[in-house]
């Protein structure tokens, strides 16, 4: 049996409601001041080949990466509402012995400790973007006097002139959208990150794994910190407000694992 490690944390005590990834108890194991959480594992099920192997069956994957999610976030105190820093592990960091995890706890200690002192008080938070194409060219037309120019010049054109003047004013469209969305974006991202110690962006996703019918456009991680996060939210709110009409939608969710900023 081999000990699958899910996160190190500052040495407190923990207990778990919890079963591991496994399902046999979750435990910990301590070095000096810090503690990791681990679950004891069969390293045959759960060695890289054989997750390899069930890589295709997204159930089992799925099942046991939720997992893994859920004994974090425990560790976080999130259920509670008193966040503990931790330094999540990717899943699947299995370990064959208790004095091969000590040797790594050992090795990595200091940057575990200035790890865990750099995320202590702070948060990760996510931001997605959603984007209505149709209103946000509406919306560029409005304020483009070239654009209003030439659909005022196409009134008084033969149809198959102003047929290929359309043309033209769609494609103008499209790309003065695409110039003052970037902008939108950018500014949207280095406002939030006013109320972050740190920000990074994110891949976007598809439909198929957002569930929306609105295409994302955003998708940015923040750090933010415990003493900012009501600024933090207030002004995701106040920009979703802002910007509805232009198309935008804002949608936040935390506090996660600091996956991002460890």
């Amino acid at each position: 049996m081999g000990l699958y490690l899910y996160c190190v944390k500052e040495k407190n005590n923990s207990e778990f409601s919890e079963k591991g990834i496994n399902g046999g108890k979750i435990f910990v194991v301590p070095y000096k001041g810090l503690e990791a959480i681990v679950s004891q594992v069969d390293l045959k099920e759960f060695s890289s080949n054989e997750i390899q192997r069930k890589a295709d069956n997204l159930g089992w994957i799925k099942e046991k990466a939720q997992l893994h999610e859920q004994i974090i976030e425990e560790a976080m105190g999130k259920e509670k509402g008193k966040i503990i820093p931790v330094i999540p592990m990717k899943f699947g960091t299995i370990f064959k012995s208790k004095e091969k995890l000590e040797e790594t706890l050992k090795k990595y200690y200091s940057k575990f400790k200035k790890t865990l002192e750099n995320l202590a008080g702070k948060q990760e938070w996510g931001v997605k973007i959603y984007l209505n194409r149709k209103i946000f060219e509406k919306e560029v037309k409005k304020v483009s006097h070239e654009i209003q120019k030439k659909e005022e010049e196409m009134i008084s054109m033969p149809e198959g002139v102003a047929y290929f003047m359309q043309k033209q004013i769609d494609d103008a469209v499209k790309k003065e959208a695409d110039k003052t969305f970037q902008n939108y974006i950018e500014n949207f991202f280095n406002n939030l990150k006013e109320f972050s110690a740190a920000g990074t962006k994110g891949k976007i996703l598809e439909k198929e794994l957002t569930g929306k019918s609105l295409p994302m456009t955003m998708n940015a991680i923040f750090l933010v910190s415990e003493k900012k996060l009501k600024g933090f939210i207030k002004e995701i709110n106040n920009l979703n407000k802002e910007f509805k009409s232009k198309g935008f939608t804002f949608e936040y969710s935390g506090p996660w694992p600091p996956y991002n900023f460890v």
